[in-house]
């Protein structure tokens, strides 16, 4: 395929597979194909990776290993995790709280628990810059019926860094089990505390699709919905892939442990933050200065349609988003830039991968203005 060099960034909805996760992946492929239930020496050797990937985890976590479970997806994660929640405190309470950023699986999941779960739901607002509105938030988990709270740890479309320990302090106090979406931030900045269960995904911090990520404190009230399977785990079903698990958590590993990419990164999209609006009038950045994910970068462009101007970029060889970053596919109005009450239409996020340099935000900052600046002129917009 001829064409421009590819420029990846993209990375809030993959992260490419890294290098600590493609050694792990070859090796566990020869050493970890067998049976972890069984007693021969393959299964052993396999159940041995198995716990190996299990406390690697944990310690990113900061759980116990035990709590660790590795369903199929970060989404189907999110459903057995909240599901289970919600079953194990039904004598406590019916309502579930959630804000209105969450990812898409938790909405379908406060859906299903309204309509044919017979509970009830609260929603709670974020402001403008993302985060959530944290006295709101106090007062919905209070209030009398409440059962769980969900609460995502970051958001991958306004790159926005919830006040964690604050959500873990009301909970606590109001006794309420948290329920938090990790999957932004895993790897990217130290694991918060005081969640009761949580989910997150292996593809977003560069290790293989496929692998998602369940933590169930063992303190919880946590039943699960789905009939018991005789396997290592009985909160997944199924059998365990054990290689892509293993390379999992060896790139969480990897990535977690470079600081040094946290803050290239960080200065890379302060850049853009700035460069961005400065170059091109009637632009929307979108998220917190501060508290935010490093490597992403979010903003909208007055009189730009997203979808033509992600296909632009993509003919100039720049892969980056546009649309809700749970359903990007879509290509639907953002329910999180509405929520914030921003613009909806023209937007782009780029989210840099471990990999990126000052020389592909420079390229991106060379021809960005150019195209948008092209589409306007095609509706005869103002410029």
């Amino acid at each position: 395929m001829s064409g421009p060099a590819r420029t990846y960034l993209d990375a809030t909805s993959s992260e490419p597979l890294r290098p600590a996760a493609r050694a792990a992946l070859v090796s566990a492929l020869a050493d970890g194909w067998a049976d972890p239930t069984r007693l021969h020496f393959e299964a052993r050797r396999a159940r041995l990776l198995w716990d190996e990937a299990r406390e690697s985890v944990a310690a990113e976590l900061r759980c116990r290993a035990d709590e660790v479970s590795f369903p199929a997806s970060g989404t189907a994660a999110v459903r057995i995790g909240l599901r289970g929640l919600l079953l194990g405190r039904r004598r406590a309470g019916d309502v579930l709280v959630h804000t209105v950023v969450e990812h898409s699986a938790v909405l379908r999941v406060s859906q299903e628990h309204a309509t044919t779960g017979g509970g009830r739901c609260r929603k709670v607002g974020v402001a403008g810059d993302g985060r959530v509105l944290v006295d709101d938030l106090a007062t919905a988990v209070r209030e009398e019926g409440v059962a769980v709270l969900a609460c995502q740890w970051a958001g991958l479309e306004s790159g926005a860094v919830q006040p964690v320990e604050e959500v873990a302090a009301i909970c606590g106090a109001a006794q309420v089990p948290w329920f938090a979406d990790l999957a932004a931030g895993a790897g990217r900045l130290p694991a918060p505390d005081g969640w009761a269960v949580a989910a997150a995904s292996g593809h977003k911090w560069g290790g293989p699709a496929g692998v998602g990520v369940l933590a169930v404190r063992k303190s919880s009230r946590w039943r699960n919905p789905s009939p018991r399977d005789d396997r290592i785990d009985v909160r997944v079903a199924g059998f365990e892939n054990i290689p892509s698990v293993l390379a999992a958590a060896a790139a969480l590993r990897e990535l977690a442990a470079d600081r040094v990419m946290e803050k290239r990164q960080r200065a890379l999209t302060d850049r853009l933050r700035v460069e961005v609006p400065r170059l091109i009038p009637d632009c929307e950045v979108v998220g917190p200065s501060g508290q935010r994910l490093p490597h992403v970068f979010s903003c909208s462009f007055l009189y730009v349609d997203g979808e033509a101007l992600v296909q632009e970029l993509d003919r100039l060889g720049f892969a980056v988003a546009s649309g809700s970053a749970c359903t990007a596919s879509t290509l639907e109005p953002s329910h999180v830039l509405t929520a914030m009450g921003l613009l909806t239409h023209g937007n782009i996020r780029v989210g840099l991968t471990a990999d990126a340099t000052a020389s592909d935000v420079d390229r991106l900052l060379g021809v960005l203005p150019g195209v948008v600046a092209s589409l306007r002129d095609r509706v005869g917009a103002p410029q």
